[in-house]
């Protein structure tokens, strides 16, 4: 069942910085809001990068038709890849009047039985969280019989937005998993990485850098996350919060049980990535493990530096628009100015008020509402480019500018240093394509 103290205690989070001088709700969903992205659908996006469990979404088949691999998210698993495969239960109006229980019961029998998997997370939606199936019940005897966990996620679309989704699938992940099993050593200087999904393989671009200084990740939620490694978590000395402040209920949580402190960084750019990693090292204390840090960013920038140069002089004086969601507002603005873009707008409509804070500071004009904005100002400030997701691409043709896709169907990753290299490319090659060239000059017949 929804618990609704869990949900007003999500929803006023105390670690939030807006919550810190006075206090107001994170998330609060008001009527039709969720038609954008459900609370179901943020439970999803948070969790379904374990590939080593199933990932059962006890609904009607239509729960996972619009939503499920909407993002490239990465794995190394060598198993079977489990975050490509929607699994439903498919409640139909017959099991609404009789229950649904005992078909989510033979949907475990059976993936148990033919995938074979680690563990698996089943969801609960509107409809079977409203016709009462007691899903905790049988996930519970279902666990006992198979000796896997099985972790059930209360988060039907109705009780909010993606944000609060994803703070119920960090509720369920910290309640269910993490402290049930212990590591054969404790490494002291050992991470979680929260909130990282390892969208195109960002995850990857750094994560070798830190083991490279000496810090070893433990797990990771979600991106290219094992449901072993997460369940030892609690015996890591650090979380590091990887833009999705969404999970910051999360952390708080593991630093009060656990007394493991907190970070919140990004790797996006140059300097957030160089500052990510310095964060990260001070954070531990330790004069070796800096003195390493330094020397290790000193060669990666000075590397980065020598890949950078031929697009810095193609990319010099060009302006550009962002519109984005969430930490990308100003992380990918970093990333841009970092390779020479004057940033002249972000969009600030999908950020948390501490995203639009760190907004500001790296980016004049705010949009808060892009769709009837970003036209105006491509016009008014000559821009070059419009970096965005797909929906927007149709802008960028009518004004007759370049664009790039940088939300989740991008196709490569921009993260750290290697990925503002990628980023670099992709932009120079949008500015110079001829065909923007073509359609931007004033038509031949006046």
């Amino acid at each position: 069942m929804v618990n609704k103290k869990l949900i007003q205690e999500l929803l006023s989070e105390s670690a939030c910085s807006h919550n810190k001088e006075k206090k107001s709700s994170c998330d609060k969903p008001k009527p039709g809001a969720t038609s954008g992205g459900c609370a179901f659908e943020g439970a999803q996006i948070a969790l379904f990068p374990f590939a080593d469990v199933v990932h059962l979404v006890h609904s009607p088949a239509t729960c996972i038709g619009a939503s499920w691999e909407t993002r490239q998210t990465l794995t190394s698993h060598h198993g079977e890849n489990n975050t490509i495969t929607g699994y439903t239960t498919d409640v139909n109006t017959n099991d609404v009047i009789f229950g649904g229980d005992k078909k989510l019961e033979d949907a475990i029998n059976y993936i148990v039985a033919n995938k074979n998997p680690k563990g698996i997370f089943v969801y609960e939606t509107c409809v079977t969280a409203m016709i009462g199936d007691d899903m905790d019940n049988t996930c519970n005897r279902m666990e006992e019989k198979h000796g896997i966990p099985i972790v059930v996620i209360h988060s039907p679309g109705f009780v909010g937005g993606k944000n609060l989704g994803s703070r119920l699938g960090g509720e369920s992940v910290l309640h269910q998993l993490i402290g049930t099993k212990e590591p054969e050593e404790i490494h002291p200087f050992g991470i979680n990485l929260i909130g990282e999904y390892n969208v195109t393989g960002d995850m990857w671009q750094y994560t070798p850098i830190l083991e490279k200084i000496g810090i070893k990740v433990v797990s990771t939620l979600a991106g290219d996350g094992r449901i072993e490694n997460i369940q030892m978590a609690h015996r890591a000395k650090l979380n590091v919060i990887v833009c999705a402040k969404s999970l910051i209920s999360l952390t708080r949580k593991m630093q009060e049980r656990y007394n493991i402190p907190y970070i919140s960084i990004s790797f996006y750019g140059k300097r957030d990535t160089t500052n990510a990693i310095m964060s990260i090292v001070n954070a531990f204390g330790d004069e070796k493990l800096i003195k390493r840090a330094k020397e290790v960013i000193e060669e990666e920038e000075t590397k980065l530096e020598k890949a950078l140069t031929p697009y810095r002089k193609i990319l010099e004086g060009k302006k550009a628009i962002l519109n984005t969601g969430g930490n990308k507002t100003w992380s990918i603005a970093s990333a841009l100015q970092d390779i020479g873009i004057d940033v002249v707008a972000t969009s600030v409509k999908k950020a948390t008020l501490e995203d639009k804070e760190i907004c500001a500071t790296y980016v004049k004009i705010l949009m808060n509402d892009p769709g009837t904005e970003q036209a105006k100002l491509i016009d008014e400030h000559n821009i070059d480019i419009l970096l965005a997701g797909g929906r927007s691409l149709y802008t960028a043709i009518k004004k007759k500018v370049a664009f790039v896709d940088v939300n989740q169907e991008k196709k490569v990753s921009y993260g750290a240093y290697s990925g503002l290299i990628n980023l670099a490319k992709d932009v120079s090659n949008a500015v110079n394509n001829k065909v923007f060239k073509v359609v931007g000059s004033p038509e031949p017949w006046n």
